[in-house]
């Protein structure tokens, strides 16, 4: 996995529903979960919110959290 593409979807903002403008790193597991079992969306977001559901399956958002920007 590249660490910039990394870096990049930790901090980019969910676009729309009820959390809207959390960066996607900081948001609850059950709500990726949900689109694991619904379908990511088509397109970038969706490989994004993909990764990030990873992360958390595998217990990694801790040692990520540093790599937050801290503007978010």
């Amino acid at each position: 996995m590249d660490s910039k593409i990394l870096k990049t979807a930790i901090n980019t903002t969910m676009p729309f529903g009820k959390y809207a403008g959390r960066p996607l790193l900081l948001l609850p597991e059950p709500y990726l979960v949900w689109f694991k079992q619904k379908g990511f969306p088509q397109g970038h977001l969706g490989t994004q919110l993909a990764m990030i559901y990873e992360v958390k399956l595998n217990g990694l958002e801790e040692m990520l959290m540093p790599l937050l920007d801290s503007k978010k």
